[in-house]
């Protein structure tokens, strides 16, 4: 079995704690795994997490072993011994960056059957000269994707973003039918693949109540109710927009399998209020698989050891499930 390329996230954040802790975890997924880092960091951080798991960098894929005990490291340019645990450093930034580049790199050769990201933090990213505001945006330039969505995912919800990372003056004026209608369309895309054949999906509206009919704005009427008729059109079971105060609970109790959100906040906070730990970021119209964890660098924590490694364990259950053939459709 092809392994699954996990990249060690920002070196000063909890990145290389929980990449050292899951792969050290019996609960971890069994499709074998490489991290894309560095040796010097893990080592470090392992004085603070004491997994005692081996260390064995690697110059190639094709090198690893995949031995019990034992992660391969794929290693690119050794950081200094001064890098400080829970500091922004442009040295980190870059250095995250090339982590995500390398692993893209083997997903799209077909050396890694997918690819799972521990966090960076977007003001090293920025420090480094590297414009992009996260994972999502990086991955769509690296593999040349156009179509693409953050989908956050837990075992009960499924949420994905109309717009991700802006604010929400910006995003409210990027709402316009086409994107509300390539959202759906990849959304209903993904759950087949997914081995869903006939996905309930539900479009949030924006405003309050989905604009009451026009009272609070007209956005719902001109911007998502269009969109939701193509998508009918087309044979896709699209529902909307509807009022945002419910419709994460009715997803929750299995009337939808994902919810559309306008806008980031809109459809993050129902996936976080259910747990850190279980939230899963997948990047959706991508040409591989690509998982993540639902937090972030957690500087304050960096370097204690005290960081939990749950949501790796998760997102690396999820990437293993999502590369698998898709299942057969009725």
């Amino acid at each position: 079995m092809k392994p699954i390329a996990l990249t060690m996230g920002d070196p000063c954040g909890i990145g290389p704690e929980i990449v050292l802790k899951a792969c050290a975890d019996p609960a971890r997924t069994p499709c074998p795994v490489v991290v894309v880092g560095d040796p010097g960091v893990l080592a470090r951080a392992d004085r603070a997490v004491r997994t005692g798991i081996a260390l064995r960098p690697i110059a190639s894929i094709d090198e690893a072993a995949y031995e019990p005990g034992t992660v391969d490291v794929l290693h690119e340019d050794a950081l200094p011994d001064d890098l400080p645990w829970g500091a922004l450093d442009a040295r980190a930034g870059a250095a995250s960056y090339r982590y995500v580049h390398r692993a893209v790199e083997l997903a799209l050769s077909g050396a890694v059957r997918a690819m799972v990201t521990a966090p960076i933090n977007k003001e090293a990213l920025r420090l480094a000269g590297i414009p992009h505001p996260g994972h999502t945006e990086i991955l769509a330039e690296l593999s040349d994707t156009d179509d693409f969505a953050m989908m956050m995912a837990t075992d009960e919800l499924r949420v994905v973003l109309v717009t991700v990372h802006q604010s929400l003056r910006t995003a409210i004026d990027a709402l316009t039918p086409a994107r509300e209608l390539d959202i759906i369309r990849l959304t209903d895309r993904t759950l087949r693949h997914a081995g869903l054949p006939a996905p309930r999906i539900a479009v949030a509206g924006l405003n309050p109540h989905a604009g009451e009919n026009g009272l609070f704005g007209r956005e719902d009427l001109d911007i998502i109710a269009p969109a939701v008729a193509a998508a009918r059109a087309e044979g896709i079971q699209a529902d909307g927009p509807l009022p945002a105060d419910t419709v994460f609970m009715r997803a929750r109790a299995g009337e939808f399998d994902a919810v559309v959100a306008q806008y980031h906040d809109q459809g993050l906070i129902p996936v976080k209020y259910l747990g850190l730990q279980h939230g899963v970021n997948i990047t959706i119209g991508l040409p591989f698989v690509r998982t993540s964890v639902d937090h972030g660098t957690a500087f304050d924590l960096a370097g204690t050891g005290a960081a939990d490694h749950a949501a790796l364990l998760t997102a690396l259950r999820h990437a293993d499930a999502l590369a698998a053939p898709a299942a057969p459709r009725s």
